[in-house]
């Protein structure tokens, strides 16, 4: 189990029993970047299925407080040799603490582990808390001719789901 622990709170491995916790975590979260101007839709959460293929595949991370309740989750996929992170959510009474950086750290070391070629993700270009935070962490934005064919059929997905094509952009950080 990989464990991180942060004062009163720790990132751990998700458990199975845990999963039907994480849409209200996502959930919560949306409403930041809705505030932010990143989103006009509805909320929605990831599948059941991709929880568990990122259970299956150990890249599933939980923050969970002092009683073990989770507040933030990391949910990574194997797509094109690299880990995409699916989704990555903290509740708005925990953010700017450090948790989504602990969260992708944990999910780095266990992507060097499992000896990926490196990490993907696509994310909002203005909001503070996205693009610029992970260029922070070492990700760089993919043009077009350098995505994988995965990455930019995720692209597209999200796009033609009501994101921005604008704001839109998928990020790398290779090992």
């Amino acid at each position: 189990m990989t464990e991180i622990e942060q004062g009163t709170w720790m990132i751990r491995s998700a458990r199975v029993d845990e999963l039907h916790l994480l849409a209200a975590i996502e959930i919560d979260a949306f409403w930041a970047l809705h505030e932010a101007g990143a989103v006009a839709c509805e909320p929605t959460s990831l599948p059941l299925d991709v929880l568990q293929q990122s259970l299956a595949e150990h890249l599933l991370f939980v923050a969970v407080d002092g009683e073990d309740q989770p507040f933030g989750f990391l949910a990574g996929i194997w797509k094109d040799g690299s880990v995409h992170i699916a989704e990555i959510d903290v509740v708005r009474c925990w953010q700017k603490r450090g948790v989504g950086r602990r969260l992708m750290d944990a999910a780095i070391a266990a992507e060097r582990t499992q000896r990926a070629a490196g990490v993907t993700l696509t994310t909002d270009r203005h909001v503070a808390f996205n693009a610029p935070f992970y260029a922070s962490a070492g990700f760089r934005i993919l043009g077009d001719g350098e995505r994988p064919s995965g990455l930019t059929q995720i692209l597209k997905n999200e796009i033609a789901h009501g994101a921005d094509p604008a704001r839109r952009v998928a990020m790398a950080l290779r090992f």
